[in-house]
Order: C-alpha cells, then structure tokens, then sequence
C-alpha cells in the first residue's frame, strides 16, 4: 500500500473550510478539489473518454462490483489492467461494492469474515471477503481503492449501527493488511457508524489508528434529512488534516458546494450523467427539462455563456428534439454539459479558494441554483 502520497494543503479558505490539496497516484498528482464521474462498468455512460478528456476530467470512478461481475476481474488482469482496458491514461478510483452489495442484491447476509450474495445479473451466489475485495482491485490496477465495509441506512437501529460500525473497521484493518507491500495502490478507510457525531468521530478515530493516507465519508446521501447530512459533514471532514476526505456519491451542486465548505476534498456520483439520459440538464439557474414544450423553438444553447462542447454546436430546441425522438445522442450530448457544468463550478471554487472569497461563491451559486430549481417545481421553467 502507498502510503506515502505526499499529501499537501496549498490553500485555505480564510472564512470556510474549504481548502486546495494535491497528492501523488501511480497516474499523476492529483489536485483537488475535484468531482469525479462514475464510470461503473468501465465507461462514463454515452461519454468516450476523448470527450471526458475534453472537458479535463483527471479522474473516474469505477466499481469493484459490477467488474468483478462482468467481465470479471482477471479477464481486465489480462488486458493490462483497467486503464489499459478502457484505455483511460489518467487517474481510476475504485470503490468496493459494498454500497451496491446491500442495494442491488435481493439477498445479502453479513457474516464475520465477509458478506454473502446474489448477483443482480443472473442470480447467481458470491462472496467478498475483506481480502477477496482487495484481490479483485490489485486485478483492476487501480489507483486509489477502498476496504470492504457495511453500508447502512438512514434509520438504522443503534445496536445494528454499532455491530455494522465494529465490522466496517475490523475489515478496514484486514484489507490494510492484504494490501501488497510494494503497492502503488493507494487504500483509504471509510468512515461509518451513523447519523451521529459520536458515532461517526468514534469510527474515525479508530481508522486513523489502524493508519490510512486518506478518508471517505461513507452512508451519507442516502435519504437522511439534509440538516443531519451537513452536520456529519462539518463535524468530521474538518478533523481529517493530513490527508485527502472523499465524501461517498455526492453530485449534487448543493452538496458539492456545502461539502468543499466543510473540507472535503473529493466527490463522486451518477447524477450528472443519469439525469442526462432523463431529459435533465444542469443550469446555473437550476436544472431545466428539455422536453418541455417551451423548448420547441429555442435556438439558443443550454447556457449562454457555457463553454462544453454540447453548448457550443447545439441548440435546446435540436436537444429537445434527440429526447423526444429517443436518439441515444441526446444522452451524450447532456451527459458531456453535465459533467462539464459540475467540473466547471469546482474549479470556480478553487479559485474562490485561491481569493479567499468561497463563502461568497458558494452562497450566490446556491441561492441561484436553488430558486431556479424552485420556480422549475412551481412550473414556471
């Protein structure tokens, strides 16, 4: 395991916690804030990675799970790895598929070494141990990975959580100690144990003593109300000063935003892209529905002054149209205006950051944001 990453902080906000890190990956240093877009399957869905390098995306998400599933962690092995396989030459970040092995599978069973269950493909019975799940990344090569831990949900029992949270740290420390010494992977813990500040600090601190360059923020997102998920977030991630926080499946401008304000350093979700494919773009305005009728004639871009690709050569009415003829373009074209709008409003941050202005980015980024998104609810976009 690399353990060494030469984490550094370059800026701090004066008025926030928003900070400006960079560490070192077997694919390049690796500055952040930053947004990555989840590529499951080993593709961004509707986006080439040509085109994501277009928009500078330094970094993808792709997960354990579904790999592992098909085409299965050796044949990618063979290929060379997984950058090799997607042929992507910048930075992957694998996660462990727990949070999938509890939400797509009819069947999951936790036991003391690993967690039984059925593939959402064919039905058929696997197993992960905290061992297994470090196998299967070593197989993917890729740079940043995470342990096996136990994903819960809002609404948990408390002696549930605690057992869960007792299970996440004792796998974190058995897939530390699978990890290869000459690794350049990179293993970070996750921070479980529920929707409370004890909790949560209790966890963390007994995964800084089994000892990880960097930290994810696991089980938030996941339907508690969004006081509770911005009071764990500008509890913890503040606590964690040397070395990278990862809040898990965040997407949301809202909770980008609010997150890079707590410290967090990196998100990752597949709401830009899967909003795409449903007729959803991002605006600074808020999200806007292109299938509405009001968009029929519109020859002007999704943003005026939006610099992606889609935003440059087409039109919302030529989009309107792709949705409403189900052409599989319109799910590229949105999903390249979305991840450049989510890319384009961190780096608007960092250099928030860089003038010691974020409190006021992210507030006049917020509040248009959001009372575009309540006049679209109202019917009024």
């Amino acid at each position: 395991m690399l353990e060494n990453i030469d984490f550094e902080i370059l800026h701090k906000d004066s008025s926030t916690n928003g900070r400006i890190t960079r560490f070192k990956t077997g694919h390049g240093i690796l500055e952040t804030p930053v947004f990555m877009p989840v590529g499951t399957c080993a593709t961004v869905k509707s986006c080439t990675v040509e085109q994501l390098y277009d928009i500078d995306i330094t970094i993808l998400l792709s997960n354990t799970y579904h790999l592992y599933l098909q085409p299965g962690d050796e044949i990618i092995k063979e290929a060379g790895g997984l950058h090799t396989f997607m042929n992507w030459n910048r930075m992957i970040l694998t996660d462990s598929g727990g949070f999938q092995i509890f939400s797509l599978s009819d069947m999951n069973k936790i036991h003391t070494n690993g967690v039984e269950f059925k593939s959402f493909r064919d039905g058929s019975k696997h197993f992960f141990t905290p061992e297994k799940v470090i196998s299967i990344q070593n197989n993917l090569n890729s740079d940043i990975i995470m342990p096996l831990d136990v994903c819960t949900e809002y609404g948990t029992k408390p002696d549930v959580m605690k057992s869960s949270t007792n299970t996440t740290l004792r796998w974190a420390k058995q897939c530390k100690e699978a990890m290869k010494e000459n690794s350049h992977q990179i293993l970070f813990g996750i921070i479980q144990g529920g929707f409370t500040r004890q909790g949560r600090e209790e966890c963390m601190e007994q995964l800084q003593e089994i000892g990880f360059p960097g930290f994810s923020i696991g089980s938030l997102s996941v339907g508690e109300p969004r006081d509770i998920y911005e009071d764990i977030t500008a509890h913890i991630a503040p606590k964690i000063s040397n070395g990278p926080v990862y809040l898990m499946g965040v997407g949301d401008p809202y909770k980008i935003l609010k997150g890079i304000s707590h410290g967090v350093d990196m998100f990752d979700c597949v709401l830009p892209t899967r909003i795409a494919r449903n007729r959803t773009l991002f605006t600074h305005d808020g999200k806007i529905t292109l299938t509405n009728k009001k968009y029929e004639r519109d020859f002007t871009p999704v943003e005026k002054n939006c610099t992606c690709y889609t935003c440059r050569n087409y039109s919302k009415a030529y989009l309107r149209h792709l949705y409403k003829a189900n052409e599989m373009l319109a799910s590229t074209l949105g999903s390249i205006h979305n991840i450049h709008f989510l890319k384009t409003m961190v780096d608007g941050a960092k250099n928030a950051i860089k003038d010691g202005t974020y409190r006021k980015y992210m507030n006049s980024f917020i509040d248009q944001y959001e009372e575009g998104d309540k006049l679209r609810k109202s019917n009024l976009r």
